[in-house]
């Protein structure tokens, strides 16, 4: 039978927690209705007439809308802790802080620095705290607490203990579509590495399940918290594998009052370009190569497709000729003085008029001047049509769509035939870049710079004055290029990189663009890499990394799986890696996981049967994983099956599922996913993962499990 006196404790508990609630969101109204006034103050200020009040309105309603902003989205669960310490003082801790009207602190914003014992304390050193208490609110109202006694032996008579812990409390609890912040259930050690230093490189690692996404999203909201100016001035950028990933964890920094973080997936990372799609592995691998570097080099240097390998010009009695050698020769010339392809583009007529007045030998041509050839010249439609056609300011992405035509020769020697056939086979006509051209499109941008605009007076002013059209051409051609073309914005003050074991060579030089004077947080286990060649990614990273200094921090306990689920799922870790990084899981179910080995003719049958099943038994999230190849035909076959459960139950490829939970996982022939790539063992471990609940298996073949019991 239920306590009674407790549940009556516990109810006068939640009474008088939610009077002091009341108390701080009535003042966190006032500051909201304060804010406004500023805005409202300063529209106002805005018709004075003359450019101070202008400038005055911009800046208060720019201010004024970023604290409405902040308090906005701190509203849902603002209060959620307390202390008692030993000196008898209480301090109520909260997404971010509140004060009354004479200044005196209500509410501490959980990174400041006296708020740090609410997640360093613990039993063994209470540090001055008797009792840790958290409150669970929905809106406004506390709905629950849940306290940790620290120091028994201090407490004083009649202190009430309300619940079983907070983080056993937390962890029962079903998952829906999004990561929650864990602000109030932070744990010692996940605390240590969201208040490391915010100079250099902050390594995060761990194992499944050991927080190590959300302790590195509360860094971000820390960093901007400790170095406001700095963080938000130079922005922060924080990168995933997906846009599935990003959509999961898109409203933890805003709850917890930081709304000014750039969210981009692999495939986002470069502005104007939105990519959700992986190439079959082969051609992914080969995309992710360093081998690609030289590659996209020759390219951005090579004559395009299309390019006219001679010119002949006939000036008063002279016949004038550019040979395809001459060409390539100017070409290097243009190159070799550390120019970009872009950058040369003011040059490039200067370079050809010089050739060409080279060979200018007869009487009547040498009758006249070099100032009256290039006037001549430059006003001729041929030579203009020729210097449009040879050197145009060429587009990163119109490079990338040519490769496939040229591949071959630049990059001659680094590929062999199978890799070559999987490259030319995954540019296909009118199909969009995938995740992984995303960065050889970045690597092209940086390679052809920009168009710079002519800014020096030269001898051959008049020339570029005449040649305008080609000015007028980009112009016309501006919205369309910038997404690819513009680089001056790309740097940040923090990176944050998610599921950093992943990254091939080729994207850690993306980010290392983007990252080149910030610090940085990188999250990863090798156990879950996708990126099958180690060694090759370790150099990508060291050269993105910059000599960086190093902070290494290892979350050391799996709060997501079961205990039965992690067992079964670190064996597979074993096959995966050599040693692999296995936490610790705290808490068991009583659920094994299940494994169905069925006919081919019974297959599909069967995992919609052990899909309804799973979804019937838990609260929350399903994911249903499937091989790469196998999703489009499963997400259609479950449709019906799957509609029900409005939204809880998703079919995903396994690289999707990186950094998500569920608390049901259905696995669809996991030899399959196993064989689709190098990596494959490592992703079925990442699959299995992935439960927080129940673990079920459905396949044709059991080799896998044959493997993992010898």
């Amino acid at each position: 039978m239920p306590d009674v006196s407790a549940e009556r404790e516990a109810q006068l508990e939640i009474a008088t927690e939610q009077s002091y609630v009341d108390i701080v969101y009535a003042r966190l109204d006032e500051s909201t209705k304060f804010a406004q006034s500023m805005v409202d103050e300063g529209y106002a200020r805005g018709h004075v007439g003359n450019e101070g009040g202008l400038v005055e309105r911009d800046a208060m309603v720019f201010q004024a809308g970023k604290r409405i902003a902040a308090l906005n989205a701190a509203h849902d669960g603002l209060v959620f802790g307390r202390l008692d310490l030993l000196d008898g003082d209480r301090r109520y801790i909260g997404r971010i802080g509140v004060r009354d009207e004479n200044r005196e602190i209500l509410l501490i914003d959980w990174r400041a620095p006296v708020a740090s014992v609410f997640y360093q304390a613990t039993a063994k050193d209470p540090a001055g705290v008797i009792r840790r208490r958290v409150l669970r609110c929905s809106g406004e109202t506390v709905i629950s607490v849940e306290d940790d006694l620290l120091d028994g032996d201090n407490a004083p008579d009649g202190m009430v203990i309300v619940g079983e812990g907070a983080l056993l409390a937390s962890l029962s609890r079903a998952r829906d579509s999004t990561m929650h912040s864990v602000v109030a259930t932070i744990q010692k050690e996940q605390d240590e590495a969201i208040r490391a230093p915010s100079r250099g490189a902050t390594i995060i690692g761990g194992g499944p399940g050991t927080g190590k996404t959300v302790v590195a999203l509360h860094r971000a909201a820390y960093l901007l918290y400790t170095d406001r100016r700095r963080f938000e001035s130079g922005g922060v950028l924080v990168v995933g594998p997906s846009g599935v990933f990003m959509n999961y964890i898109e409203r933890v920094l805003p709850s917890l009052g930081e709304t000014s973080v750039t969210l981009r997936s692999l495939g986002e990372v470069v502005d104007g370009i939105k990519s959700g799609r992986h190439d079959e592995p082969i051609a992914a691998a080969a995309k992710g190569s360093a081998r690609m570097i030289a590659t996209m080099r020759n390219a951005a240097g090579a004559a395009q497709p299309g390019e006219p390998t001679a010119f002949s010009y006939f000036y008063r009695d002279d016949v004038l000729k550019l040979d395809a050698r001459d060409l390539q020769r100017l070409r290097r010339n243009l190159l070799s003085s550390g120019l970009k392809r872009n950058q040369a583009y003011a040059k490039a007529p200067q370079h050809l008029i010089e050739a060409l007045w080279a060979q200018v030998s007869g009487e009547r041509a040498l009758e006249k001047d070099k100032d009256y050839f290039v006037d001549e010249i430059t006003t001729d439609d041929k030579f203009v049509d020729f210097v449009e056609a040879w050197w145009p300011p060429l587009d990163a992405v119109e490079v990338w769509r040519s490769l496939p035509l040229t591949i071959k020769s630049y990059a001659s020697g680094s590929f062999d035939a199978k890799e070559f056939e999987a490259l030319v086979a995954s540019w296909q006509p009118g199909l969009a870049p995938s995740i992984q051209d995303v960065p050889l499109i970045d690597e092209l941008r940086y390679l052809l710079g920009e168009v710079p605009v002519p800014v020096e007076e030269d001898e051959y002013e008049q020339l570029k004055q005449v040649m305008s059209f080609e000015r007028r051409e980009l112009d016309d051609r501006e919205e369309r290029v910038r997404a690819t073309q513009s680089i001056d914005d790309d740097g940040f003050a923090h990176v944050l990189v998610d599921e950093a074991q992943d990254l091939s060579p080729m994207q850690w030089r993306m980010l290392g663009r983007r990252g080149r004077h910030a610090s940085w947080t990188i999250v990863g286990d090798a156990a879950q890499s996708s990126w099958p060649y180690a060694e090759e990614q370790r150099r990508a990273r060291a050269q993105a990394l910059e000599g960086k200094p190093e902070h290494v921090f290892r979350l050391s306990t799996n709060y997501r799986n079961s205990a039965e689920i992690y067992d079964f799922a670190s064996d597979v870790a074993r096959i995966a890696v050599d040693n692999p990084d296995l936490p610790d899981a705290v808490r068991r179910t009583g659920e094994s996981p299940v494994h169905d080995v069925v006919a081919p003719s019974e297959v599909l049958k069967h995992v919609s049967a052990a899909v309804r099943e799973i979804a019937d038994r838990v609260e929350g999230t399903v994911a249903v994983v499937v091989p790469v190849g196998a999703r489009a035909a499963l997400t259609a076959h479950l449709r019906e099956v799957i509609e029900p459960y409005e939204g809880r139950v998703q079919v995903l490829d396994g690289l999707d599922t990186k950094g998500l939970e569920f608390d049901g996982v259905v696995v669809y022939e996991p030899d399959a996913i196993t064989d689709e790539s190098p990596a494959g063992w490592r992703t079925l471990y990442v699959v299995l993962t992935r439960a927080t609940q129940l673990l079920r298996t459905v396949g044709t073949t059991d080799r896998w499990l044959m493997r993992i019991s010898r």
